[in-house]
């Protein structure tokens, strides 16, 4: 029977040809299906793809250590500059030539040659929150020496050291730095008559160790900071019998420069670039004192009060990054205007030997500083 046969022969093909065209019709309705859902958040794609969230990029105030270190760096350098200029130029520490033999000596005695001081001073100041920056809270303890001489009629030179360490708190984003500053003055005095000009040079160095808390513990920098300052002073000494008043005018220019850092630990870490600032102000006020002789020793009293005009403020820009992300954070300025005052009191032990405590605070509108000075003066 051919016909049966060949019934027999073709059945099992079509079996499994059938089943082969099952096979190709389930592998293709299972590629529809994920064509269809991979589009679809959470869906069989998404989870082949999935990828680790982006790490966070820095925050402004990651910048905070930096900013308030180098507004401390142009806060001291302004601090020794003009007690650098009162040194020549019969401010509160300088030589008084209504008494020149110093301590209990007549006003004809000879006026010493050569004269050296040394100081021990305490600050305590306060930059109020500004833009991104949260402020801070400082303390700060130094020690000053230094020599002068008098070269020529009317002509007198000087050089001074001020080694100082601050502690910067910035509580209200859990950051602090240590400023180690080392700075170097030499002054210059001229007088003639009534008239005296005083100029000031500084170059300052230090080293800057920034710690700020995360959550996986301290992210820790450290870097170098650099000052330069130079102060030029006009005054005029008017005295009747045992007072005085010098009226004085000053300019003052001062360049801040911090090296940009790296963070090692805790989380985030980032990195910040180079920061370079420069500020000048004038300085105009007058000092009154008077003396008293006491058997034999002088006791002086004195006050003064300037006005501050910061005439320029040239802070530039930096950038700080984390994970190839970066931002840029503006510096620190101060008010345009603003006061200094200050007195001090000064007691003869010899015609060589001066005792002198000085206090001096500064006032802006958002920065207020209080400082406190021990020296003594030794005249030869």
């Amino acid at each position: 029977m051919p016909p049966a046969k060949d019934h027999q022969r073709s059945a099992p093909a079509r079996t499994g040809n059938g089943r082969a065209q099952r096979r190709t019709a389930g592998f293709v309705a299972v590629v529809l299906a994920g064509l269809a859902i991979a589009p679809t958040k959470g869906g069989a794609m998404d989870l082949l793809d999935r990828r680790p969230p982006p790490k966070p990029g820095p925050s402004p105030t990651d910048a905070n250590p930096q900013l308030s270190a180098q507004q401390s760096m142009f806060d001291l350098g302004a601090t020794f500059l003009e007690r650098a200029g009162d040194q020549m130029s019969w401010g509160p520490n300088a030589v008084r030539r209504n008494n020149p033999g110093g301590g209990g000596a007549s006003q004809d005695a000879a006026p010493q040659t050569f004269r050296s001081w040394a100081e021990l001073y305490g600050i305590n100041s306060r930059t109020d929150a500004q833009g991104t920056f949260t402020g801070d809270q400082r303390r700060t303890y130094g020690g000053v020496g230094g020599l002068g001489a008098t070269v020529a009629p009317g002509l007198n030179l000087g050089a001074t050291v001020d080694v100082s360490n601050s502690k910067i708190d910035m509580p209200a984003s859990l950051q602090s730095a240590d400023l180690g500053l080392t700075q170097v003055g030499v002054n210059a005095s001229y007088t003639f008559g009534a008239w005296t000009l005083a100029a000031v040079y500084v170059h300052g160095w230090g080293n800057i160790a920034a710690e700020r808390d995360t959550l996986r513990g301290a992210s820790l920098s450290s870097y170098q900071g650099r000052l330069d300052g130079a102060l030029g002073e006009v005054s005029y000494y008017w005295s009747s019998g045992q007072s005085r008043i010098v009226p004085k005018l000053g300019f003052e220019y001062a360049r801040a420069v911090t090296d940009g850092f790296r963070e090692t630990g805790g989380f985030n870490p980032v990195t910040g670039g180079p920061v370079t600032g420069d500020r000048a102000k004038i300085l105009a006020g007058a000092e009154l004192g008077h003396y008293f002789v006491i058997n034999g020793h002088v006791l002086d009293l004195s006050g003064y009060g300037k006005l501050v005009d910061n005439v320029m403020q040239n802070l530039d820009p930096f950038a700080i990054t984390a994970h190839g992300q970066f931002i840029s954070v503006q510096g620190i300025v101060e008010s345009r205007y603003g006061a200094d005052a200050g007195a001090g009191l000064s007691y003869g032990l010899s015609e060589a030997l001066r005792l002198y405590a000085n206090y001096d605070g500064k006032f802006r509108e958002n920065f207020v500083a209080h400082q406190g000075t021990l020296g003594l003066e030794v005249r030869w």
